[in-house]
């Protein structure tokens, strides 16, 4: 089977469920092509790489390169490309939009697939018919920022995706329901296949920290403003006002690191906050076995694989009730969820969770633990998607 996976760019660091499903089609024995809009090097990847016309250049350049794309379509793909025409011509589209996705799509419309599958639903947007004219089945998979952030300034965006694919993926329930509100037909056929990491890397044993000595608390995170670390430290400060001694952790880099560098200054934290930066996947289980607390109080969460593997690792983890993290730790049970924006509740459960009996969060741990092998594998996640496109 040839599968076709439209991302904005290879995946990043971060993006491990993207490399895990790539990883595990191709063990099933599936072609997997990727598709492209930015490529920042000419490094190989491990599986074919296909790029949109780059058209950022100057007008001479986009042109040049547009012309290009338009000659190459119709002497390699005439039709794909006749057929994609007379789908957006139905549809509505003008000369010049049909003209611009033609350019824009160039890249997917010269390729022979059995499933078109974006794996945001936003890259699905000018896209919604390139399924149908290349004769393949259109898949969809949601994230957080695709259906909680994009459609509050892009009303009804999705409307045309959802009327030309055959089948949505989701990553939680909470997502799946926000789409069905968003438009999405209530007879689509909807998969939940969660995030999953690879286990065998987070077998570490911890011991339960001493409340006596310096609590260290880590958060692997973009800094934006979506993951509510602000609201960490002011949690922080007033767990620090209580008399207990603490160590922050912040991995990441992002947007908001100066606001956030700032905020430790005014909360007078700045000899208990660390500010590490970006730190490459595979020293992630050395600093999380470092750690006795993870905290990840987003405002907005499809998932979050940092906290499963944080689960996976043996840390007690905090999260807040944003989206699919409530479904990633159950509360009280594999972990604790804190109604989001509302520092002070955030607080109150740091120092719970400090004071309880090593009998109590034992059990919160490996529960953990023993959820995250059992229902958050690799190989777990490679059947379902085997079953996903087979079906």
């Amino acid at each position: 089977m040839r599968i076709g996976l439209v991302l904005p760019s290879l995946p990043g660091y971060s993006e491990t469920f993207f490399q895990y499903k790539i990883k595990g089609l191709k063990e099933n024995g599936h072609d997997v092509i990727l598709f492209i809009n930015n490529r920042s090097d000419n490094k190989p990847y491990h599986v074919p790489v296909k790029q949109a016309p780059d058209l950022s250049g100057n007008i001479i350049f986009t042109v040049f390169n547009s012309i290009a794309a338009l000659l190459s379509l119709c002497l390699f793909s005439f039709k794909s490309t006749q057929r994609f025409w007379q789908l957006e011509k139905t549809d509505g589209s003008s000369f010049s939009k049909i003209i611009t996705l033609l350019v824009i799509n160039s890249h997917i419309l010269k390729c022979k697939l059995d499933w078109l599958h974006f794996g945001f639903a936003t890259m699905g947007i000018n896209r919604e018919l390139v399924g149908k004219a290349i004769g393949a089945k259109v898949a969809v998979s949601f994230r957080g920022y695709d259906i909680y952030v994009y459609p509050l300034k892009h009303p009804e965006c999705y409307i045309k995706l959802w009327k030309n694919s055959d089948k949505v993926h989701t990553i939680s329930d909470g997502l799946a329901n926000e789409a069905l509100r968003l438009g999405l037909d209530k007879h689509m056929a909807v998969v939940k296949i969660t995030p999953t990491i690879d286990v065998n890397k987070y077998t570490i044993e911890k011991s339960v920290f001493n409340p006596n000595k310096r609590i260290r608390i880590l958060t692997v995170s973009r800094l934006h403003w979506i993951k509510g670390i602000e609201y960490v430290l002011v949690a922080l400060s007033k767990v620090k006002k209580s008399g207990y001694s603490i160590e922050y952790t912040i991995v990441g880099e992002g947007e908001e690191y100066e606001r956030l560098v700032f905020a430790v200054y005014q909360l007078y934290l700045s000899n208990e906050v660390k500010f590490v930066g970006k730190k490459e996947h595979s020293e992630i289980p050395k600093l999380m076995a470092a750690h006795d607390i993870y905290i990840q109080y987003s405002v907005q969460e499809g998932f979050c694989n940092a906290v499963l593997e944080a689960q996976a690792a043996g840390m007690l983890c905090i999260v807040s009730d944003a989206e699919g993290l409530s479904e990633n730790v159950l509360h009280e049970k594999t972990g604790w969820v804190v109604p989001k924006r509302q520092p002070q509740l955030l607080a109150e459960q740091i120092l719970t969770t400090i004071n309880m009996d090593k009998e109590q969060l034992d059990k919160v741990r490996i529960t953990a633990i023993e959820r995250v092998k059992n229902e958050f594998n690799l190989e777990k996640q490679k059947t379902e998607f085997e079953h996903f496109y087979s079906t």
